[in-house]
């Protein structure tokens, strides 16, 4: 009599069969695994949705400027006066006013480093990956790292002028990073032959303005690196130090500050200047409206710092006087950025051609 066929089979199957199947199929946590690695690798984040976060970057890294700012300006700049801890080995501040605003500063911190971990997992699944924003969005996990290392230097050091200079000043770079990541996350972009799922930057650089201005808009960014260090050393030298302990630099205020000014002065004029040849020359109207968001930044900032300097540097003008610095450092990179467009050569396809975008 022939066999009957598998599927006709009563009864369990033989204890072999169930020993095969067990060994073929993988534990449950690989199993879990291999499933999130799949959903991760078939998500993509479309260029907008990209650039977006790059934009809540931006804000986020401002914003971590603003805060630093006010614990300095509260004197709760040693209300953690622990590393990586807050107090007597508890990583929770106690119940106290310094304490909180410090660990308060703590948590935006955290908030941040959660936000750039983003902006490098989401360059990564972006539908089209670019190596340029990849490097950038890595940049961001670099000054973090660079900043939280720092800052706890800076406490355990309790406030040393030199590392609460560099700790803002590495803070304004961290920023101008989040500033071109977020601006070339905006270029247009073409598939690589032969790398699918890869893209780069494409389009004709059209310069527009003359080469001697774009020198000169250059020559602002440095302009801009000498101010905001001109501006900690009076900070360092002034009467927030951030705790009433604090070390100060033995410099006379009204010197440091008279060359803080007049490094504002020179700065605005030069600003004035090469305005006013790119308008001369008939830069596009783009071009000079960010100069003229610039001159006007500018202004407001030192009519904010003379009037804090005379009257007695109070808190409140000076944490106005350092969201004006973030302002003219977004103000200036934005001068920069749009000094050139990308000109996007005409597709004869049903798509029609883009036209130029700031480069």
């Amino acid at each position: 009599m022939p066999p009957r066929p598998l599927a006709a089979r009563s009864g369990p199957p033989p204890a072999g069969a169930l020993r095969w199947a067990a060994m073929a199929r993988p534990p449950a946590p690989l199993h879990r695994a291999a499933a999130a690695v799949a959903i991760v690798r078939h998500r993509r984040l479309s260029p907008r949705a990209f650039r977006a976060l790059c934009a809540v970057a931006v804000v986020g890294l401002s914003l971590i400027i603003v805060t630093g700012a006010a614990v300095r300006l509260t004197g709760s700049g040693l209300g953690c006066p622990d590393w990586p801890t807050c107090a007597d080995g508890n990583v929770v501040a106690p119940w106290q006013f310094h304490a909180w605003v410090e660990f308060g500063n703590r948590l935006v911190t955290a908030a941040l480093s959660v936000l750039c971990v983003l902006a490098v997992g989401a360059a990564l699944v972006r539908s089209t990956r670019r190596r340029d924003l990849t490097w950038l969005a890595l940049g961001l996990i670099g000054g973090l790292l660079a900043e939280i290392v720092l800052g706890g230097v800076t406490v355990l050091e309790k406030l040393a002028p030199p590392f609460v200079m560099a700790h803002f000043l590495l803070a304004v770079a961290f920023l101008a990073d989040a500033v071109v990541l977020y601006h070339r996350a905006g270029l247009p972009e073409e598939p690589i032959p032969g790398r699918p799922g890869r893209a780069r930057v494409t389009g004709t650089v059209v310069p527009l303005v003359t080469r001697e201005q774009s020198w000169l808009a250059r020559m602002l960014l440095v302009a801009t690196v000498v101010v905001i260090t001109l501006g900690t050393v009076v900070t360092s030298t002034g009467p927030h130090g951030g705790a009433p302990q604090a070390p100060r630099f033995s410099y006379s205020l009204h010197d440091v500050a008279q060359l803080h000014g007049s490094s504002v002065e020179v700065y605005l004029l030069f600003t004035a200047v090469t305005l006013w040849l790119m308008w001369r020359t008939g830069a596009p109207r783009s071009v000079i409206r960010r100069g003229e968001v610039l001159l006007v930044t500018l202004v407001i900032q030192g009519g904010i710092g003379y009037t804090q300097y005379f009257l007695g540097v109070p808190a409140g003008l000076v944490e106005l006087h350092v969201i004006g610095a973030v302002a003219v450092v977004l103000a200036v990179l934005r001068f920069n950025l749009g000094l050139a467009a990308r000109q996007v050569e005409a597709v004869p396809a049903a798509a029609p051609a883009a036209g130029p975008v700031a480069a």
